[in-house]
C-alpha cells in the first residue's frame, strides 16, 4: 500500500513538472538582426577628413568626412570664368537704342509741330508727309536693331547653356565629396582611415538603425493558425539581472513559403522539419539588445 502511494505521488509530481516545463517552453526562438547600410565613397581622391569610429551614433545627414575637392574647385572657377566672359559680350540693348529713341522723340515732336502749322496753313502737306515718313523710318530702324540685339543676346545665352550644365555637374560632384550618414544609427564597422586614397564605390563604413531590431524566428505549420501580422508578442532575451528580460514586440511578417529548419538548429531531425520564417519588431531604445543575440518568443500575452 505504501509503495502504491509513493508511485501515485511520484506520477503526480512528474505530471506537474511536465506541465510546468511545457508552460515555460517558448513558442519560437530566433536571433536579432537589423537592416545594415553600406556607405561607399561617391568620389575619387584622398580622405581629407574621416571622423567615423565603430560604435559611434550618427544622425541622419550628419557630415562625417570629406574627399579632396581641390581639382573640382579649380574646374568650377574655370567654368564660371568662361560663363562670365560670354555674358559680358551681351549687347547693352538700352544703351544702343538710346540714340535712335532720342531721334524718334525729336521726329515725333517735329510731326506734332508741323501738324499745328498745317492746321494754320503755315506748313505744306508735303512737309508733314516727309516728317511722318521720317518717324516711320526711325521706328523701323529701332525695331530692326532691337531684333538684331535680341538675336545676339539669345545666341550668347545659348552658348552658356552647356557651361551651365557642366557647372551643375561639377557642383553635384562636389556635393558627393561630402560623406554623410544616410540614417540615424550606430556604426557597425569601418573600412577606411583618414588620409587614405579612395575611389568611387569603395566601402567606407556600415551603419544600422539599432533603436529598433528585428527578431527572425521560425514556427511550424501547426502554429500558423495561432499567429497573425500585427499581433503583439513577448520576446525574452538574456539581458536582464535575473538572466531573462521581457520585451514587447510586434509580429510584422510571416513567410508565405515553407523552408527547412536552418542549420543553426542542433539536431538533424529538427533541421529536416519544414518551418516558416517570421519577423518580430522589437523596440530597443536602451540598446541592450544586440545584433545576433538569441531570444525566445511567446505568442500568448
Amino acid at each position: 500500500m505504501r509503495s502504491l502511494t509513493i508511485i501515485i505521488v511520484t506520477s503526480i509530481v512528474g505530471l506537474l513538472s511536465a506541465c510546468t516545463a511545457d508552460t515555460n517552453k517558448p513558442d519560437a526562438s530566433g536571433t536579432f538582426e537589423a537592416t545594415e547600410i553600406l556607405v561607399s565613397a561617391q568620389a575619387t581622391g584622398r580622405l581629407e577628413r574621416f571622423a567615423v569610429q565603430e560604435g559611434d551614433v550618427l544622425d541622419s545627414g550628419q557630415a562625417v568626412g570629406v574627399i579632396d575637392t581641390t581639382q573640382l574647385w579649380l574646374r568650377i572657377q574655370q567654368v564660371e570664368s568662361q560663363m562670365q566672359a560670354l555674358l559680358q559680350r551681351r549687347p547693352n540693348t538700352a544703351l544702343q537704342l538710346a540714340a535712335l529713341q532720342e531721334q524718334l522723340r525729336s521726329a515725333q515732336h517735329e510731326v506734332g509741330r508741323l501738324e499745328q502749322l498745317r492746321s494754320a496753313d503755315a506748313a505744306t502737306a508735303q512737309q508733314l508727309d516727309q516728317a511722318q515718313s521720317g518717324v516711320a523710318t526711325i521706328q523701323h530702324n529701332i525695331d530692326a536693331l532691337r531684333s538684331t540685339l535680341d538675336i545676339t543676346t539669345r545666341g550668347i545665352e545659348s552658348e552658356t547653356q552647356p557651361l551651365s550644365i557642366q557647372l551643375k555637374q561639377l557642383q553635384d560632384q562636389l556635393e558627393k565629396c561630402r560623406i554623410t550618414s544616410p540614417i540615424h544609427g550606430r556604426v557597425l564597422a569601418t573600412y577606411a582611415e583618414q588620409y587614405e586614397s579612395t575611389v568611387t564605390g569603395k566601402p567606407l563604413f556600415t551603419i544600422a538603425r539599432t533603436t529598433t531590431l528585428t527578431l527572425r524566428a521560425y514556427v511550424t505549420g501547426d502554429q500558423l493558425t495561432a499567429i497573425k501580422i500585427g499581433q503583439p508578442v513577448t520576446v525574452l532575451s538574456d539581458v536582464g539581472k535575473d538572466g531573462r528580460k521581457a520585451h514587447k514586440g510586434t509580429l510584422t511578417w510571416i513567410s508565405s513559403k515553407a523552408e527547412f529548419t536552418p542549420k543553426t538548429i542542433q539536431t538533424r531531425d529538427e533541421r529536416a522539419n519544414l518551418v516558416y520564417a517570421i519577423k518580430i519588431t522589437v523596440p530597443n531604445d536602451d540598446e541592450l539588445l544586440k545584433i545576433g543575440m538569441y531570444a525566445d518568443v511567446r505568442f500568448k500575452q
